[in-house]
């Protein structure tokens, strides 16, 4: 069943775009047959430009608004993703970041209250888990390799994994340099900051789910995260530029930064209080919004300061949509509405939401990478009416406006009215077995009505 929320601010670019985004998620949604099912269920597309589910992007439309407005539908989405062996079930899609499942399918369970789901995403994220760690965690450090969240292409990396005879795909690098192959799993010798934030945070939640499931405690898992996330600021913090590094292991700079790294660091509680002051005052925000990683590889940029990567400088929306989320979380509103207010004046402007901008104009701009058979980088297309972009806007109204933190024992309200916003009312908001209908007016208490279904 599909709940409509419907945005009332009296600010028509916000409430366009809330529409506007509406519509985007709900024409993504089509038939999909998963590995699981026996017969074709609906399923979350990517966005238009896609056929079929993606791990990651199952994850984030799940988490942002998937299981508010089409709870079942974002079950099949996450559900078609896994696969199953003799070792069980286990989440599929591309390995190195697949372990975001886990987020998203806990962040279903906090809206939805589904303990049936919430059964099979314990055993998976269990079973993942061990998988990754048999193949990807490196001993020597307590890290795990891989590439960083949602960066497939090597624009997103260091001029070294540029050579990779005409695949853009960051995975095809180790087949092209078996001599620099890592001896156990996919091979690849990186270590992302987001990556590793989104193995700490699987940790975690296999703790809460046992909770919630009324399991034994998995008490390895808590030392696991405790571990992982001394590991990651031991090897990633950079107390010279007062930031996490994006990469280690990977020939890079100490100070680049990864949007999605430092968002999913203060989200999930690996950067302290200290580190999350020091990541507010010394992240690059251009002129549209957070980048992807900042600064971009050299390699892409022009005379003219125009030219920007397809992976590194450019602007990837469910990457400021985190980045939202985290400062809202720590009481930087404005900060937060920054973001939102962009991405709803791109929206309004081309009637959708495209998968990448330009950090200095704001139009749709798809990046450089290499290409064709010259092995140049050349322009890609910015993908049209993605998915993770219109759930991100419905949730960044949902979490900086409304102010939106859910837990395992409830969902609590703390709204931020901009200028020139006095009255705000969100109705049909889908929250376990009810519906809500929420007003925000300014200097009063909220107003929550709740109805059962």
């Amino acid at each position: 069943m599909i709940h409509l929320v419907n945005l009332s601010t009296g600010n028509k670019t916000i409430d366009t775009a809330f529409r506007i985004a509406m519509g985007d998620f709900l024409g993504n949604i089509k038939p999909w047959q998963g590995a699981l099912p026996d017969t074709p269920e609906h399923c979350i597309m990517a966005g238009l430009d896609y056929d079929k589910p993606w791990t990651r992007d199952a994850a984030f439309n799940s988490w942002y608004a998937g299981s508010i407005i089409a709870p079942k539908v974002a079950v099949a989405t996450l559900t078609a993703v896994l696969v199953k062996n003799d070792r069980g079930l286990r989440v599929g899609g591309q390995y190195w970041d697949s372990i975001i499942w886990v987020t998203g399918a806990w962040q279903h369970y906090l809206y939805t209250g589904d303990k049936e789901f919430l059964a099979t995403a314990f055993e998976a994220a269990g079973n993942s888990l061990a998988f990754l760690e048999e193949t990807e965690l490196d001993p020597a450090d307590g890290l795990f390799r891989g590439g960083a969240c949602f960066q497939d292409g090597i624009s997103g990396y260091p001029d070294r994994f540029a050579d990779n005879l005409s695949s853009s795909c960051i995975l095809d690098w180790v087949d092209n340099h078996p001599a620099q192959k890592v001896k156990t799993g996919h091979g690849l010798p990186i270590k992302a900051l987001s990556t590793n934030c989104l193995y700490y945070n699987a940790y975690r939640i296999l703790g809460l789910m046992a909770a919630e499931l009324q399991q034994d405690a998995v008490p390895e898992a808590e030392q696991k995260a405790s571990r992982l996330r001394e590991a990651i600021n031991h090897r990633f913090w950079n107390p010279d530029s007062g930031s996490y590094r994006y990469l280690v292991d990977a020939d890079d700079t100490a100070d680049r930064q990864e949007g999605l790294g430092h968002a999913f660091a203060i989200l999930f509680g690996i950067a302290d209080e200290h580190q999350v002051s020091s990541i507010f005052e010394r992240q690059h925000i251009t002129e549209h919004g957070i980048a992807c990683v900042w600064p971009q590889y050299e390699r892409y940029a022009n005379a003219e300061g125009t030219s920007f990567a397809r992976h590194s400088g450019t602007v990837w929306p469910q990457v400021n949509v985190a980045w939202a989320l985290a400062a809202a979380h720590h009481g930087r509103r404005a900060a937060a509405y920054f973001e939102l207010q962009s991405l709803a004046e791109k929206a309004c402007r081309d009637n959708q939401y495209s998968e990448i901008y330009h950090p200095i104009t704001g139009e749709i701009y798809g990046g450089m990478q290499e290409a064709g058979p010259s092995w140049k980088p050349a322009e890609w297309n910015s993908c049209q009416r993605q998915t993770w972009c219109a759930t991100g806007y419905l949730q960044m109204v949902f979490s900086v406006l409304f102010g939106m933190r859910l837990t395992s024992s409830g969902i609590e309200f703390d709204p931020y009215l901009p200028d020139g916003v006095d009255r705000m009312v969100l109705r049909g908001f889908r929250y376990r077995n009810s519906l809500l209908n929420i007003v925000a007016e300014r200097g009063k208490e909220i107003q929550v009505k709740e109805t059962l279904i």
